[in-house]
């Protein structure tokens, strides 16, 4: 498989519409080539490009910041002598003279695959931006580690924020080039876009599912996402940062995971069996205990559960984070119905209303965990027809 970056490096002809323009690189940790170079130094040694500029996304241009609402600066390369922007510091949106820095973006971002991940807002911030002050923006593909499956209730209106760039599902199960082609059709922005596109790229296959496994080095694209497993589970584990309950941040396995110090983790993996089995295919639960070591619960040993997605047992197509992780809330307040489990803290800047709904795009997930009455079909009810819709408005704007 060949990502969007090595191609742009191996091919001049993809190049050289750029011949006279200055151009800037919005890139992180996981933008690098497959000899693990990474994306600004390879493309500062390419003769036939002239770099004016640089931009870093949240966690930083080389992944410096751990947690999230913790800012990045701006600096200049000590290198390379050339501005580097935070696009998550003093702003979200690139300013007008940011934007005078440069001719044309090139944008390589490893996603995840889920609406929550900054990473595709600030692609959408940065279009708009394009669109405003008459720049081209280049998306060097890269593939969706979470593969094609949709899965997840739709953004509502007016619950666009920093982590909800569109009214899409959780699980989008596009690629970041083919993000942008829809981000520019919603919101009818007119930009010079182009996609250069990744060559072997078939995300129906396994075992990988569109990631190259044994082929690529796995690099975090933020401090906590270590591995494709999970990258899978992201879009239901993400949740839990929306939670008193602990996400697996510090320790060796964050957003795989999920435990307090006041639950049993046996108990719930049998509710969840009892109360949605059907839910549960594709993965294997297992109960476990951990100590983390900074976060939610530090120094505190936690009972919890431990989603598995790594082995031959893995099934892709059948796989439901956003629900297995739902299923899991849906059993500790059945087990402990006064649990306090939604955490009442900012989100991602949204200051006036619950994170777990900042997190969905609306409060039809955690109204349905909170109602007793509700069962996990009435939750199949209001979601099957989001991912179907998605499935179709998502159609045109695939590539591969």
């Amino acid at each position: 498989m060949q990502f969007g970056l090595d191609r742009f490096l191996q091919d001049p002809a993809l190049r050289a519409p750029l011949k006279g323009q200055r151009v800037a690189l919005l890139a992180h940790p996981a933008s690098v080539t497959r000899e693990l170079t990474h994306a600004l130094d390879a493309l500062a040694a390419l003769p036939d490009v002239t770099l004016s500029a640089a931009f870093g996304p949240q966690h930083g241009l080389r992944g410096d910041k751990q947690d999230n609402m913790v800012e990045s600066p701006d600096y200049l390369d000590p290198t390379l002598g050339i501005p580097v922007f935070s696009l998550y510091g003093e702003v979200r949106r690139p300013t007008d003279a940011m934007m005078a820095s440069f001719d044309v973006l090139l944008v390589d971002l490893q996603d995840l695959g889920c609406r929550i991940y900054t990473f595709i807002t600030t692609l959408l911030y940065v279009l708009e931006a394009a669109a405003e002050h008459g720049k081209e923006v280049w998306v060097l593909d890269r593939p969706n580690p979470a593969g094609r499956p949709v899965e997840g209730l739709t953004l509502l209106p007016g619950w666009e924020s920093f982590v909800g760039a569109g009214p899409m599902p959780m699980r989008h199960g596009l690629t970041l080039g083919e993000l942008g082609r829809w981000f520019i059709d919603h919101y009818r922005l007119d930009v010079d876009y182009r996609v250069i596109e990744m060559e072997g790229y078939d995300p129906a296959a396994g075992p990988g599912f569109g990631w190259p496994l044994g082929e690529r080095a796995w690099i975090n694209p933020s401090p906590n996402a270590p591995n494709l497993s999970m990258a899978r589970a992201y879009a239901g584990t993400v949740m839990l940062e929306g939670t008193t309950l602990s996400e697996g941040r510090g320790t060796t396995r964050p957003l795989e995971l999920f435990g307090a110090p006041d639950i049993d983790g046996r108990r719930v993996i049998d509710t969840m069996r009892s109360l949605a089995p059907q839910w549960l295919n594709g993965c294997r639960l297992r109960d476990i205990w951990f100590q983390p070591t900074f976060h939610k619960h530090v120094g505190l040993l936690n009972n919890g559960v431990q989603i598995h997605v790594e082995d031959p047992s893995y099934d892709h197509a059948a796989f439901k984070p956003w629900r297995v992780q739902a299923l899991g809330f849906k059993a500790i307040r059945k087990l402990y119905p006064d649990y306090d489990l939604w955490r009442d803290f900012p989100y991602e800047y949204v200051f006036d209303r619950l994170a777990i709904d900042v997190i969905n795009g609306g409060s039809g997930l955690r109204e349905w965990v909170d109602d007793s009455e509700a069962a996990p079909g009435d939750l199949d009810a209001i979601t099957t027809p989001d991912e179907a819709a998605w499935e179709e408005v998502r159609r045109p704007y695939l590539i591969y």
